[in-house]
């Protein structure tokens, strides 16, 4: 049986831990602080508590699970990390740093279920959920390596849950790590700054409308009709279009003013960038009006899939189609492709191009 992971826990979770051991109440938030604000992964490093209870928390607990396999830095400053957990699951994560902002992309899942063709990951299956601690572990962990150990962030940090794994099938795991990771006296980041994206599990959609201190909500469309989006994401036989779009509908209706969720579109050469099927989705979000804006995401490629990206003037091509309807659309420009690290490349694999840097 594993160890409890501190790092999952709330701060109401680790007032009850602390009180199993006989510790007063003060206790679990010097713990909270020292995991989450000052980003500490060893128990030798709480100096401020006891060593005999340091001992005792080594008896019965663990902050770090997760154990850095390698660490791979792109030519634009892209940097990806591959983990292994306890038993033995790859999980990876993306720092992107920005002139103005970093973001760093976590993992929800090792693997992914979803089968979707365009994406590698794909390729592993599901291995596992992680827990909630795996996902707060994955931020503390590149966060010290970008900046130092408890140092603050000169620009602020973005997350987004857009690694392996599908997050809305991971659900209630998703929820605790953002709530754990929003306290002030801890990570301190807000839900305001989090972008969590799905490929269409409508349950989830629905309950993500009633919570309050929710991410920001982006949805993988890649196609703008069932019969080729059951081809690319197998998932919409279970979902198909027509929900989908309902349940953002009501999604919508949660929104605060000026504010907005997000359709992803992979660009396909010669799968899903025609014309038409610009055509095919202005009309589609036109129908439904909805309040959200399209990020266009020409395709990485990977080996073995069998997809090109859309040429640049097909894709802005694309995006005049949707604006003439009425549609803001966003060009994505992509970061880190030669180390694997780009939107669709995350499979856990070592070998990059020889252009990356490896630490």
């Amino acid at each position: 049986m594993q160890a409890s992971h501190l790092t999952g826990l709330s701060q109401a979770e680790l007032s009850d831990f602390v009180a199993v051991l006989g510790e007063p109440a003060y206790r679990a938030r010097q713990i909270f602080a020292g995991i989450q604000a000052r980003r500490l992964r060893s128990f030798e490093d709480l100096t401020d508590l006891p060593k005999e209870l340091r001992e005792k928390l080594s008896e019965h607990a663990t902050i770090s699970t997760l154990t850095l396999e390698s660490r791979y830095i792109s030519t634009d400053g892209t940097r990806r990390y591959l983990f292994k957990t306890y038993d033995n699951r790859p999980v990876e994560t993306v720092f992107i740093p920005e002139e103005r902002r970093d973001t760093i992309c976590f993992s929800s899942q090792s693997g992914c279920p979803l089968q979707c063709t365009f994406c590698l990951t794909a390729q592993l299956g599901l291995l596992r959920n992680l827990t909630a601690g795996e996902i707060v572990e994955q931020i503390i962990v590149v966060l010290n390596d970008a900046y130092g150990v408890g140092i603050k962030t000169p620009r602020g940090t973005n997350l987004v849950g857009m690694g392996a794994g599908e997050p809305f099938l991971n659900f209630a795991e998703l929820i605790k790590a953002i709530r754990i990771m929003k306290e002030p006296n801890g990570l301190h980041i807000v839900p305001n700054r989090i972008t969590v994206s799905t490929a269409g599990i409508v349950p989830r959609i629905r309950e993500l409308a009633t919570i309050q201190d929710r991410p920001h909500l982006a949805i993988s469309l890649a196609a703008p009709n069932d019969k080729l989006r059951n081809e690319l994401m197998p998932i919409n036989k279970k979902w198909p279009i027509e929900d989908l779009m309902s349940a953002c509908k009501t999604f919508e209706k949660s929104l605060k003013r000026g504010e907005r969720f997000t359709f992803e579109y992979v660009m396909l050469d010669g799968v899903n960038d025609s014309d038409e099927q610009a055509r095919q989705l202005g009309n589609l979000l036109h129908r439904y009006r909805l309040r959200a804006k399209v990020n266009l995401i020409p395709h990485n490629t990977a080996d073995p899939l069998p997809y090109q990206p859309s040429p640049i003037d097909r894709v802005e091509a694309f995006q005049e189609i949707l604006e003439s309807k009425g549609v803001q659309a966003f060009i994505r420009r992509p970061r880190g492709r030669d180390i694997l690290a780009a939107c669709g490349q995350l499979a856990a694999r070592k070998s990059v191009n020889h252009t990356a840097e490896l630490l």
